[in-house]
């Protein structure tokens, strides 16, 4: 028989992990708009994929992707950061892949959906206590924010 009071390490843990491996892709994904594609290149393909006014959101979605990606690697922020990325997603999702179909290597959105998920339950579950949020601003910020 198992007491369910006692507080498990086991759902920190598991947020642990999916905190860190999307955080990286997420991370990876930005830093790969900034550096490997450049900026204006990043713009140049936000363009010819009909994104709205592709000089702001360009930018904004690498850095959204960067920096939230590093935070969700930390655990700081962790709940506003995630529905960034979440936003992020959907907006990928509607305006770019979903005409695709599911299957990501025809262009779909199979990783969009997969990787918005995750950030969204992340959002809505918080950190954990394996993060910053949960060892520094747990009980000293609002929930909302830790």
């Amino acid at each position: 028989m198992t007491n369910t009071k006692a507080s498990s390490a086991a759902p920190s843990l598991g947020l642990l992990v999916l905190r860190v491996v999307v955080g990286a892709i997420f991370a990876a994904h930005g830093a790969q708009k900034i550096f490997e594609f450049t900026l204006p290149g990043t713009i140049g393909s936000f363009a010819g994929m009909g994104i709205p006014l592709p000089e702001i959101a360009a930018p904004v979605v690498a850095f959204v992707e960067l920096v939230g990606g590093l935070l969700l690697m930390l655990g700081l922020f962790t709940r506003p950061v995630g529905i960034l990325l979440a936003v992020d997603m959907i907006v990928a999702l509607v305006a770019v892949h979903l005409p695709a179909g599911l299957w990501v290597g025809e262009g779909g959105y199979e990783f969009v959906a997969v990787l918005g998920a995750a950030a969204l339950a992340l959002a809505f579950t918080g950190a954990g206590r394996f993060s910053v949020d949960g060892a520094f601003l747990r009980g000293r910020a609002p929930a909302w924010l830790a």
